[in-house]
């Protein structure tokens, strides 16, 4: 015997309304219902109706996400990097770290001040771990020339 393991069935409304003020607005309306059926575990069969509603007005634009800055306003430059560029040499002055006194090359700098250990440093050798990188504060490095 076959069964089928989902079937969907659904119709779609979508009625067009005319307004009786004097300028002629069209809106556009859908209504949708769909129901499901489907063999749930067990061979149990289980059914789900979903009833879906939208209105929209033509030609409505969506709402601006963003404000354009005034034309008097120059927009603000952009601030100062922190930290070493990507690609730089660094020694590592943190004691308690693994690659002591080792150098290093910057992978990447967190740009947030607020950001305890913002630059990543990768290295050539792996320590306990089988780990190449890791993170270090503006003061626990220093760029080598």
């Amino acid at each position: 015997m076959a069964s089928m393991a989902s079937a969907a069935s659904g119709f779609v409304l979508t009625p067009s309304v005319a307004t009786t003020t004097g300028a002629a607005v069209s809106s556009r309306n859908s209504v949708s219902f769909f129901h499901l059926k489907s063999n749930g575990n067990n061979g149990r069969s289980s059914s789900v109706s979903r009833l879906v509603v939208r209105a929209a007005e033509e030609g409505a634009a969506p709402p601006a996400a963003t404000k354009p800055a005034p034309e008097g306003e120059a927009p603000k430059p952009k601030p100062e990097p922190i930290g070493p560029k990507r690609g730089t040499k660094v020694r590592i002055l943190r004691r308690e770290s693994y690659w002591y006194k080792d150098v290093g090359s910057v992978v990447a700098v967190d740009q947030d001040p607020k950001s305890r250990y913002p630059v990543v440093v990768r290295f050539n050798k792996v320590n306990y771990a089988s780990v190449s990188t890791n993170n270090y504060a503006l003061d626990e490095i220093a760029e080598v020339k």
